[in-house]
């Protein structure tokens, strides 16, 4: 490892960096990855998206023998939970992808060293340094070098998470028992999600709040339809609401509410902490090197990722935006892309947002209180699930497709739906907004009928007042 000399040296493999180091092998480039733990993939994979979501569909489908099968003329005795057996599914769904990316790396010919690396700046022969300490410790070099190392749960001062009484998003995903009591600090997508999970396999779920609205970057009336659902499904929510202090005693939390200057306190079996996440940095050497830092933990980088120090680069959690899977990833592919000469872009405007709750939310562009606080003339189409033929075929009518385009040009500036499968309808929403379309444009498409997808077509005609199903 020490004589070997790479073209780009990538710490971290998750989204962003596995994603990033393939493609550069596949534009040529002799490319490393410092990953520390023992399968690839980063959080998204190995604690995050894809566990979270494998719960996510074991739970729909429990609840849905449970409480729908009956109205489709399903009748089977009250479905019994083994959640040993949901939890090693999940593990399975984990494994499998991660052994994915391992072979991968084999197929692009990308080595894996496996540490945990710092940068050491450039060395008198011009290539960055990469000191790694772990199970392939030694200094790495290479002509570049691009931090990928993610981001992390953000902590609250004063509370320790044991991942026993007081859990984290890592905790929440490997509970042996149905919580009798589960009480979520954050109403954001990570804690209703996993809320979802447990409230659908039994727990009673109460989410604590500080601000006044759950989702608060995400269309009004689109986060106002969700909690009305969540309520409806048996989950409390305390909005605009702190918390005074969390007491453990007889694996047993005691949390102290505060709203308006009155104190409650409240006993539940387990706590999950999920205010946030923030950039991991820690013991990458930026510092030493000078690394100019920006707003909260962040990484200050040009158009084309690069740092203030020459020869290294940052993208993913670690610089400003939205901590998405997705975006770390094509911000990879662009930054090795235009490393090589390639005239690539990320298209920031129409990053997809998506809560994996039942229904879903997803929502890509501007929301309408964005557009009116910025004083942009708007038109507004709405569909409700209730009148489409798919979704009533599916007994799934909850919900609705909002589109938001330009008063005068018809451009869509914004996507909102809340309803059965909107992660994958949001698809056509990017792809429209990425060309400039407008809401004629996709009121003149085919849609497929019968399919949920309809729902954005009306929506769309909508806007214009000609929508036929409403």
């Amino acid at each position: 490892m020490a004589d070997e000399i790479f073209d780009l040296i990538v710490l971290g493999a998750g989204p962003g960096g596995y994603v990033g180091a393939i493609r550069a092998a596949q534009l040529g480039m002799k490319v490393a990855v410092v990953e520390s733990r023992p399968t690839l993939g980063g959080v998204c994979l190995n604690e995050g998206c894809i566990p979270s979501k494998a719960l996510l569909d074991s739970s729909e489908h429990f609840a849905l023998a449970r409480d729908k099968f009956d109205m489709h003329g399903i009748e089977i005795p009250a479905p019994k939970l083994n959640l040993a057996k949901m939890m090693e599914r999940k593990e399975g769904v984990v494994s499998d992808l991660t052994g994915g990316i391992a072979f991968l790396f084999k197929k692009n010919k990308v080595t894996w060293i496996k540490g945990r690396g710092k940068l050491l700046g450039a060395g008198g022969d011009g290539l960055q340094q990469v000191e790694v300490t772990g199970k392939n410790a030694g200094v790495v070099k290479g002509k570049n070098v691009l931090l990928a190392t993610g981001g992390k749960v953000a902590q609250v001062p004063g509370i320790t998470v044991d991942n026993d009484v007081i859990i984290d998003n890592v905790g929440a995903l490997s509970i042996d028992k149905v919580p009798e009591h589960l009480m979520i600090i954050g109403a954001g997508y990570i804690g209703l999600e996993l809320g979802s999970v447990w409230l659908r396999l039994g727990s009673k779920v109460t989410v604590v709040e500080m601000l006044p609205k759950m989702l608060p970057k995400t269309d009004a009336d689109t986060t106002q339809a969700l909690q009305r659902s969540l309520k409806k499904q048996g989950m409390t929510f305390n909005m605009g609401t702190t918390v005074g202090g969390i007491e453990v005693s007889g694996g047993k939390a005691t949390v102290k509410l505060v709203k308006n200057d009155k104190e409650k306190e409240v006993v539940c079996d387990k706590v999950l902490m999920s205010i946030g996440r923030k950039p991991n940095t820690d013991g990458l050497g930026l510092e030493e090197l000078g690394v100019e830092m920006g707003e909260r933990g962040t990484i200050k980088v040009d158009d084309n990722y690069a740092t203030n120090v020459p020869g290294i680069y940052a993208i993913g959690d670690l610089i400003p935006g939205p901590m998405l899977a997705h975006k770390a990833s094509e911000e990879a592919v662009v930054f090795v892309e235009r490393l090589v000469g390639k005239n690539s872009e990320v298209h920031y405007g129409t990053i997809p947002g998506v809560c994996y709750t039942w229904p879903e939310v997803a929502s890509v562009g501007k929301t309408e209180q964005q557009l009116q606080e910025e004083g942009t003339p708007v038109k507004v189409g709405k569909f409700n699930f209730v009148g489409n033929g798919r979704a009533r075929a599916m007994a799934e009518t909850e919900g609705f497709v909002k589109i938001i385009a330009h008063a005068e040009n018809g451009q869509v500036l914004g996507v909102h739906i809340f309803g059965p499968r909107a992660s994958d309808m949001i698809a056509e929403a990017v792809a429209v907004m990425s060309y400039g379309g407008t809401a004629h444009d996709i009121g003149a498409m085919f849609h497929g009928h019968p399919t949920l997808s309809e729902a954005v077509k009306e929506a769309a005609l909508d806007v214009d007042g000609a929508a036929v199903h409403c």
